[in-house]
């Protein structure tokens, strides 16, 4: 199954909250994400369905291997971007919005190649 750059943001999402508080809740994400229950709910969904998560008997959010894969892939994506754009002396909050767009629009080979060069030029 492909993933959309929404559920991408939902796995980064459940990967953050998870690594600050141990446990991911619905109600956790959607308040990290500014998003309302019935959305999130609708998204855990379609994501367990798609076997990116699993929701134990507690309702916790967990990643599965795919999932997890997914999300460290985007999350590692926006804090590099986030960390270029504020080095370029861009202010926080805009570099935090639009390295949340680029994260998902760049294939994975010129990421890399971002990666290499931008590790050779510092």
């Amino acid at each position: 199954m492909q993933i959309h750059s929404s559920g991408e943001d939902y796995l980064e999402a459940i990967l953050i909250i998870k690594n600050k508080k141990g446990y991911v809740r619905s109600i956790d994400v959607a308040g990290f994400m500014n998003y309302s229950k019935p959305s999130v709910s609708h998204a855990v969904s379609i994501l367990r369905d798609g076997g990116f998560i699993d929701v134990d008997e507690s309702g916790c959010l967990n990643l599965t291997e795919s999932g997890k894969k997914i999300a460290e892939t985007i999350y590692e994506r926006h804090l590099f971007f986030k960390n270029k754009l504020m080095k370029a002396g861009v202010d926080e909050e805009t570099a935090e919005k639009e390295a949340c767009k680029i994260e998902h629009d760049i294939s994975e080979d010129t990421f890399q190649k971002l990666k290499s060069f931008s590790a050779d030029n510092e």
